[in-house]
């Protein structure tokens, strides 16, 4: 088989998680054969119609059987249960699958916009400065550069908070009649994740290896707002116990290189369109 005949290379994901797992769907869907490394979830996986490969992205000798692929999706999150670090997962782990990965066309790359570190609530795209102020963001950046050393050709995609039916971030307390600990006025970015999966799916053919781009809906709504709405959706006003975070991550992450090189937009376009609909899917 040579490097460019992919036809019967199945698609690999690498983190077959809340958007892997939707991604894997609509490739399946498409008629396209995919595969997915898995700890343990192999039978769940081939439900759904996808090769599942035992492996883990921490365990080096485990990744010998990774099948040489047309395009891998690599979204690998935390599972704090696992007992590593973060550093170990998303540093290493990257590493030890670049590794023993065989040759692939297309690699995709889910980051985060936590590489950001502005604290004034100012609008921020790819050209924005990488200083982030928490340790999360400054291993997902190290992640980051460490891809752009091993695989230039990477697409990464920076994502906002993925959002959706089953994942309502204090959905829980909000029901509870709990209040909200923290600075209401500050800035949330997000997407939710069926845009996520659109946008994913735009990088798999757009002409944009090598690039960097954010993923995140039109509008960033404070806090307060998203919250807010969330209580009404859900028939519990939210209560806030607001408290000023000066010096702290704040900022406004803007779409557009996504919204032009991917021809791609957020079908929810702001969370007033996307938490609806959310809140009646799960």
């Amino acid at each position: 088989m040579s490097p460019l005949d992919v036809s019967t290379r199945p698609n690999l994901i690498v983190g077959c998680g809340y958007l892997g797992r939707r991604v894997a769907a609509r490739w399946v869907a498409a008629g396209r054969r995919v595969a997915a490394l898995t700890r343990g979830n192999a039978a769940a996986l081939a439900a759904l119609g996808v090769e599942p490969v035992a492996g883990d992205v921490t365990d080096p000798a485990s990744l010998r059987n990774l099948p040489a692929a047309a395009t891998v999706l690599y979204a690998v999150g935390m599972d704090r249960s696992a007992g590593h670090s973060m550093r170990d997962v998303y540093v290493g782990g990257l590493a030890n699958v670049l590794d023993a990965l065989p040759a692939c066309e297309r690699f995709i790359y889910v980051s985060s916009t936590g590489v950001y570190g502005q604290t004034g609530g100012e609008l921020v795209d790819e050209a924005s400065a990488t200083e982030p102020l928490e340790e999360s963001g400054k291993v997902v950046l190290a992640a980051e550069r460490l891809l752009r050393e091993r695989r230039p050709d990477a697409t990464i995609l920076r994502f906002a908070g993925i959002y959706g039916p089953n994942r309502l971030l204090r959905k829980q307390p909000i029901l509870n009649g709990e209040p909200l600990v923290g600075d209401a006025d500050r800035w949330l970015n997000l997407v939710h994740v069926d845009d996520g999966v659109g946008a994913v799916l735009a990088a798999e053919v757009a002409p944009v290896a090598g690039e960097t781009m954010n993923v995140a809906d039109n509008e960033p709504p404070t806090r307060r707002a998203f919250y807010t709405l969330l209580g009404e959706l859900l028939g519990v006003p939210a209560k806030f116990d607001h408290r000023p975070e000066p010096g702290t991550a704040n900022r406004r992450v803007a779409n557009r290189a996504a919204r032009d090189r991917l021809t791609w937009a957020p079908g929810h376009s702001t969370y007033r369109d996307g938490l609806p609909h959310a809140v009646r899917s799960g």
